[in-house]
């Protein structure tokens, strides 16, 4: 018996932390939206940037492989 009072306990404290840490998640989240619309209420295009940060994520060998493919489907299709 008092072993399913622990896992019911541990279990609620797994529980807990989830949920905090989703409410965390939802403020971060939030904030990011709010600083995007600043930038954009300032004239930045947002999607612009939100490529730009997806782009920095990237290691660079792989940003660059990624550019090289993109330029030759754009030449294939006559954009470049």
């Amino acid at each position: 018996m008092a072993e399913g009072t622990v896992a019911a306990d541990q279990l609620r404290l797994f529980i807990e932390r989830i949920e905090r840490l989703e409410e965390e998640k939802k403020a971060i989240a939030d904030d990011v939206r709010d600083v995007y619309s600043e930038a954009k209420a300032n004239g930045y295009d947002t999607k612009i940037m939100r490529m730009i940060v997806r782009l920095r994520k990237m290691e660079t060998h792989t940003r660059q492989e990624q550019d090289a493919l993109l330029e030759t489907y754009r030449t294939a299709l006559g954009l470049a």
